[in-house]
């Protein structure tokens, strides 16, 4: 069965990303999805000095482990200033000093949500960007404004957010 592995850039115990993540990656089908938490994963700031001194921190290593296991990618970013939130940051530039095609090509559905009405499209332009050159295969892209109108249990309230939510989910299953 193909390994799915959703997340999102954000290290807030109720992030609305992972929300989005997660209930994303349970819309795919005949995969299995295991649900990654940032706080699991507990880094020092990246810095040269550091990892001349101490090398590469262990759990930079199995998250990366996780990512090139893995079949496909739901990685939901959060937006800090019009960026990427410093934790996600943080894991990616360690992630980049193991291997600089850190994404391995898996595929991605790429997304992001805020509480405003831009949904994160700032950081998503950013990745989409990026990503491409450091192995990032960005099958699909989505992003979601003002999650506590558009967003409940049931999932995406607006009829036209959700049919381009669909179409996302299924590029991604369909890349799997």
């Amino acid at each position: 069965m193909k390994k799915v592995m959703a997340f999102a850039g954000s290290n807030s115990k109720n992030s609305i990303n992972k929300t989005l993540s997660a209930y994303t990656a349970s819309q795919l089908t005949n995969v299995e999805v295991e649900v990654l938490d940032l706080n699991d994963f507990e880094l020092p700031v990246y810095g040269i000095d550091y990892e001349i001194a101490n090398g590469i921190p262990n759990n930079a290593q199995i998250f990366l482990d996780k990512i090139k296991s893995s079949d496909g990618i739901v990685l939901a970013l959060a937006e800090h200033n019009g960026a990427y939130a410093s934790v996600f940051k943080n894991i990616f530039d360690w992630m980049s000093r193991i291997d600089g095609k850190l994404w391995s090509d898996v595929p991605m559905l790429l997304m992001a949500t805020s509480p405003g009405g831009r949904g994160g499209e700032t950081v998503l332009d950013i990745a989409k960007g990026r990503f491409p050159y450091m192995g990032g295969n960005i099958v699909a892209d989505f992003s979601l404004p003002s999650f506590g109108q558009n967003f409940s249990e049931e999932g995406i309230l607006d009829s036209e957010l959700n049919t381009k939510l669909q179409a996302a989910i299924h590029a991604l299953q369909n890349a799997l």
